[in-house]
């Protein structure tokens, strides 16, 4: 195998997740996926890259070198692709970008102006996936973070390229006075007599999910509030006692609220950067990945409930 800059990403993932199984959903692929990636890298290189421990993995001597120097690469790269002028000569036009409503957006977009400064970037806010789809096929956006579903993937032409940031589990806010906040997750067939709140259809199939994971623990949800708001709103009712509601792993909780992973992970969400490639060339696409990749570990860090599931879900096997 030759040693290709997706791999070095797969090893820089490792390194700063300190888990193979973090590393996987930071980069949207499986764990036996990226362990298998991991065991070839080291195969080719000849000696191991990581060791086990018991908060995780670690890098050997000769490992700390390697992502290091991947490090190094990753950046020049980046910088090289950056001083890539199109081949007519004409100056850069504007980056239009369309965005779901996510919390990854802010810190992509501050990011991705840092690195590419002689770049503008705009921004269009669209809620249904299934429409900024639409809007890159028709060529009013060039490129865009939008959300599917294991299993129900956005479907677009040929002249739409995709590539996954993240697949996250959906946890569950509750008010911090719920009988069920003590517990270190909640099973979903324990809500079945709670009041939900549930964002409109999101043109990928979210209502789908929903129910067909309520279904799946053998309830009906007997009352669903329909919510079209931000964030702090959503927890706000949610204090009050109003409902509870499905919401991202990386939520950051008011101190009314309570936000648990759900057992068994019955709900994931894939966070996903597309793009026209007639458009937008290989070096903008790898700013912009590795912009909402590194916003992606900013709302890891400030997730205890995240990190705190993502602890006993890839804790390491002992050999």
């Amino acid at each position: 195998m030759e040693l290709e800059l997706r791999h070095l990403r797969v090893l820089c993932a490792i390194a700063d997740t300190g888990s193979v199984g973090r590393a996987a959903v930071l980069l949207g692929a499986s764990q036996p996926a990226t362990s298998t990636q991991l065991s070839r890298i080291e195969r080719h290189l000849g000696a191991p890259l990581f060791e086990r421990t018991a908060a995780g993995v670690v890098p050997t001597c000769f490992g700390a070198e390697v992502v290091a120097a991947a490090r190094d690469l990753l950046y020049r790269a980046d910088v090289l692709g950056r001083r890539t002028e199109p081949p007519d000569g004409s100056a850069r036009r504007d980056l239009r970008l369309a965005a779901t409503i996510s919390p990854i957006l802010p810190a992509l977009v501050t990011r991705a102006r840092h690195h590419r400064p002689d770049q503008r970037l705009t921004v269009t806010s669209v809620y249904r996936s299934s429409d900024i789809v639409d809007l890159l096929e028709q060529g009013e956006a060039d490129a865009a973070v939008a959300v599917d579903y294991p299993g129900r993937e956005l479907r677009h032409s040929p002249a739409v390229a995709h590539r996954g940031i993240v697949t996250e589990p959906a946890f569950v806010a509750l008010p911090a006075g719920h009988r069920l906040r003590h517990r270190t997750e909640v099973a979903l067939a324990d809500l079945a007599d709670e009041d939900w709140f549930l964002t409109p259809d999101d043109g990928a199939g979210w209502h789908g999910v929903f129910y067909g994971a309520c279904a799946s623990a053998g309830f009906t949800p007997a009352t669903v509030h329909e919510f079209l708001g931000g964030r702090l709103e959503l927890q706000e009712m949610i204090a009050a006692g109003l409902g509870i509601s499905v919401v991202q792993a990386t939520t950051r909780q008011l101190a009314e609220v309570v936000v648990k992973p759900l057992a068994g992970t019955p709900i994931w969400v894939r966070h996903l950067l597309a793009w026209r490639s007639a458009a937008v060339g290989a070096d903008v696409v790898e700013t912009l990945f590795g912009a909402a990749t590194a916003a992606y570990r900013d709302l890891i860090a400030a997730a205890p409930a995240f990190q705190a599931w993502a602890a006993r879900t890839y804790r390491p096997s002992r050999s």
